[in-house]
C-alpha cells in the first residue's frame, strides 16, 4: 500500500480525536441545562487534556513493541466507548460521570490514538518529517472544524449530552477504518531516492530507547520547548472570547465568530511551521515560532481593534499549532525513530502542564488585575524568555559522546532477536 495511503487513514483518526477541541459548543448548552457554572462545565475538557498524557505515554511504548495498529484500534475503542458513556450523564448532580467518561476514559483513548500515527509516519516520511508530523497534527487540530458545525445541529438543549451517542458511534467508525490501514513499513525500507547519508545527517545513526533519552539534557530541553509553547499560546486560546471583547469592544457574537476563525490558524499552524522546518532548520523554527508570540502577545495587550486582534491572534494560533506540528519530527531527529512512539509520547506531559497552567494563569491575572493587558504583557515576556532554550539546544550526536553509540550498537542486536 501507498504510504499516502496510510497518511490518509492517520488524518481520518487524527479529525475523530481532534473533535474534542470542539467542547466550547457543548459549555454554554450545558450551563443553562445543569445549571452549572463555567468552571464546572469546563471542567470534562480540561481532564481530558490533563490525563491524556498518560494515554501518550503507555500508548508510545507499546506501539514500539507491538506495532501501531491494535494500539490506534484500542485507543480508538477507549474514546469512543468515553464520549457514548457520557450520554448517561443527564443529570445536574452527574458531573462526575461526566468527567469519568468523556475526562478520563476518553483521555486516555485520545491519548493512545494520537502518539501512534505521528510515531508511525515519521518512519515511513525520513524525507519529509516536519511535512507529514504537520499533517497528521494538522487533522487533529481540524477535527473541531468538521465536529463543531455537525454537534450544533444535533445538540437538544433539553438533553445535551444526548449527542455524545452519535457523536461516539462516528468517532468509533472513523478510527476503525483510519486504523485499519495503519502498519510500519517493512525492516530496512526507505522512500526512493532517499539517500543514507541524509538519514544520519537527521540523526538516524543513533536510536535511542527511552531511558537513554530521558538521560540527555536535550529531552528535557525539547519537552521544555513545547510546554512553554504551549501555555502561551492555549493561555490565549482559553480566553479569546472574552478577551476580544474586553480589549476591543467587540460583541458576543462577533467574538465567537472570531474565534471560529482562528481554528482555521491552529491547524494550518502544524502544516505550515512544520513544513518550514524541514528547510529552515527545526530550532530555528522554535526561536521564531517563540518570538512571534512574545510580539503578538506584546501588540495584544495594547490593541484596541478587533481587526489588529484578530491578525495577532491567528499568529499565535500558528505557532500554538507548530509546535505540535514540529516537535514530533525534531524528536525523531534527535533521538531515532525506533522508538519515537516511546519517546515522543513521553513528551506529551509538555502539553497537560501548559494545557492546564496556562489557562489557569491567564485567568487569575485577569481576575486579579480587572483586565487583559497585564496577563499579555506576561506571556509576552515569558516567551521572550524561552527563547534562550532554542539557541541552547543542539542534538545529542553533535556533543561528540562517542560512548553511547557503542552501547547502542551493542544493544542492537538484542533487540532484533528480541
Amino acid at each position: 500500500a501507498s504510504r499516502w495511503l496510510v497518511a490518509a487513514g492517520a488524518v481520518l483518526v487524527q479529525l475523530a480525536l481532534g473533535a474534542v477541541y470542539a467542547w466550547s459548543v457543548f459549555a454554554r448548552p450545558l450551563e443553562a441545562q445543569m445549571g452549572w457554572t463555567k468552571s464546572q462545565a469546563s471542567l470534562p475538557f480540561v481532564v481530558v487534556i490533563g490525563v491524556l498524557f498518560i494515554g501518550t505515554f503507555a500508548g508510545g511504548r507499546i506501539q514500539d513493541r507491538v506495532g501501531p495498529r491494535p494500539v490506534v484500534l484500542a485507543g480508538g475503542l477507549l474514546y469512543a466507548a468515553g464520549v457514548m458513556l457520557a450520554s448517561l450523564a443527564d443529570q445536574p448532580g452527574e458531573l462526575w460521570l461526566l468527567v469519568a467518561t468523556y475526562g478520563v476514559m476518553a483521555g486516555i483513548g485520545l491519548g493512545l490514538g494520537y502518539i501512534v500515527p505521528i510515531a508511525m509516519l515519521v518512519k515511513w516520511f525520513p524525507d519529509k518529517r516536519g511535512l507529514i508530523t504537520g499533517i497528521a497534527v494538522g487533522g487533529f487540530g481540524a477535527g473541531a472544524l468538521v465536529t463543531a458545525p455537525i454537534a450544533e445541529a444535533l445538540i437538544d438543549p433539553a438533553d445535551v449530552t444526548q449527542t455524545f451517542l452519535a457523536l461516539g458511534a462516528g468517532y468509533l467508525v472513523a478510527t476503525l477504518l483510519g486504523g485499519a490501514l495503519f502498519r510500519d513499513p517493512p525492516a530496512g525500507w526507505s522512500p526512493p531516492g532517499w539517500q543514507g547519508g541524509e538519514a544520519r545527517a537527521l540523526g538516524e545513526a543513533r536510536q535511542y530507547a527511552l531511558g537513554e533519552a530521558l538521560r540527555t539534557r536535550q529531552w528535557w530541553l525539547l519537552t521544555a520547548i513545547l510546554a512553554l509553547n504551549t501555555t502561551a499560546g492555549i493561555a490565549l486560546i482559553s480566553q479569546a472570547s472574552p478577551a476580544a471583547q474586553a480589549l476591543t469592544g467587540a460583541t458576543p457574537a462577533a467574538a465567537a465568530g472570531l474565534v471560529g476563525i482562528l481554528a482555521i490558524f491552529n491547524g494550518a499552524g502544524r502544516v505550515l511551521w512544520a513544513w518550514l522546518s524541514d528547510h529552515a532548520g527545526r530550532m530555528r523554527v522554535f526561536l521564531a515560532m517563540l518570538g512571534v508570540q512574545a510580539v503578538a502577545f506584546f501588540l495584544l495587550a495594547r490593541t484596541g481593534s478587533i481587526l489588529l486582534f484578530g491578525v495577532l491572534a491567528a499568529l499565535v494560533y500558528l505557532a500554538y499549532g507548530g509546535g505540535f506540528g514540529t516537535m514530533p519530527a525534531t524528536a525523531a531527529d534527535y533521538f531515532g525513530t525506533r522508538h519515537a512512539g516511546a519517546i515522543y509520547g513521553a513528551m506529551i506531559v509538555a502539553w497537560s502542564i501548559g494545557g492546564v497552567a496556562g489557562p489557569l494563569a491567564i485567568a487569575a491575572i485577569a481576575e486579579r488585575t480587572g483586565g487583559f493587558s497585564t496577563p499579555f504583557t506576561v506571556i509576552a515576556v515569558l516567551a521572550l524568555l524561552s527563547m534562550a532554550l532554542p539557541l541552547l539546544t543542539r542534538p545529542p550526536a553533535e556533543r561528540g559522546r562517542a560512548p553511547e553509540p557503542r552501547r547502542a550498537a551493542a544493544r542492537k542486536p538484542r533487540q532484533r532477536h528480541a
